[in-house]
């Protein structure tokens, strides 16, 4: 039995399984959940139901699926004006700022082909009628409202998330978004740390001076340009800092450090785990976490092979005594 799925048996998770939320669900749920799926309820939302079939075919992965044909806010609003554009991704509550976008070559991305009035609900009013209390992983691709979304949760439950995926802006993209410095800002102060961040973008080339070349040429051009962040795919973890977190919560945090590859974290989360808990299941995590960690010596470039050799001698004495 592989240590993640050991961890998700205890009974800790019986009546309490990982809940994962996922905001613009589109496109297709979270990969990152894939490994988790089974022991999960995931609740997902989009107001686009164009591209909708992968994320429906994925209910069928988690233990309890609940799919959300609507817009999620931050407010009490029981509608709102929902901006669909010509790439569905790009769809938001939020109206795209056309002067800013003018300047960029994937302006077009964002041409609005109709307006609508669609029906929106809020992480409260959900996680009531789902009688749940908790949010374990966030992720929200929204489209220039994720900050928000993620403190409608209200702070006590902000805090006691685990991980939350978010895909803030750098540039101005949409009028009134969340941008990437406020996000760093506010998950600064509630806690979290980043993960992993992977920055993305788009060319400089305003719309008119575009004019200048070819269909052929602005074809390509994309490729000769040089690419400027516009926005970014930004991990964070909770810090997990502190004995208000329950025995609960550390094992699912080493499970999620460990999805996250992040072992050195994991490991740390396994000793606070066993000093806190004094539960031998601790110990084995440890022991999974060094393992991962001493793995990747099998990985050392081809510039150390006398480190690769010892490391392989010393893994096959130590199989011959423990025999």
């Amino acid at each position: 039995m592989k240590m993640i799925d050991k961890v998700l048996q205890q009974p800790e998770f019986a009546n309490a399984p990982p809940v994962l939320v996922d905001v613009g669900a589109s496109s297709g749920i979270h990969v990152a959940w894939r490994q988790i799926a089974k022991y999960s309820i995931c609740i997902a939302f989009d107001a686009d139901d164009r591209g909708m079939e992968g994320s429906r075919r994925d209910a069928k992965k988690y233990r309890r699926f609940h799919l959300y044909d609507r817009a999620l806010t931050a407010d009490d609003e029981e509608t709102s004006d929902f901006y669909l554009t010509a790439d569905a991704p790009c769809s938001s509550l939020l109206p795209p700022n056309e002067d800013a976008l003018s300047q960029w070559e994937f302006a077009d991305r964002f041409t609005v082909v109709a307006r609508q009035r669609v029906a929106t609900t809020n992480m409260q009013q959900v996680l009531g009628q789902l009688k749940l209390n908790y949010v374990d992983w966030f992720k929200t691709d929204s489209q220039g409202t994720d900050l928000r979304l993620f403190l409608s949760l209200g702070e006590p439950l902000a805090r006691r998330v685990l991980v939350a995926d978010f895909e803030p802006g750098i540039l101005d993209a949409y009028r009134g978004e969340d941008k990437l410095w406020q996000v760093m800002a506010r998950m600064d102060e509630l806690g979290f740390w980043m993960s992993n961040m992977t920055v993305k973008g788009s060319n400089r080339l305003h719309k008119d001076v575009a004019r200048a070349f070819t269909a052929t040429e602005r074809k390509y051009m994309v490729h000769l340009l040089k690419v400027s962040p516009g926005w970014v795919e930004a991990t964070y973890l909770n810090s997990l800092t502190g004995n208000d977190f329950n025995k609960r919560e550390l094992l699912l945090g080493w499970v999620i450090a460990t999805l996250q590859r992040q072992h050195g974290f994991a490991l740390e989360v396994s000793y606070r785990g066993q000093q806190q808990f004094r539960d031998s299941l601790f110990e084995d995590l440890q022991r999974s976490s060094l393992a991962s960690i001493r793995r990747r010596y099998l990985n050392l470039p081809a510039y150390f092979p006398l480190a690769q050799r010892a490391f392989r001698r010393w893994r096959r004495l130590r199989t011959a005594a423990a025999m």
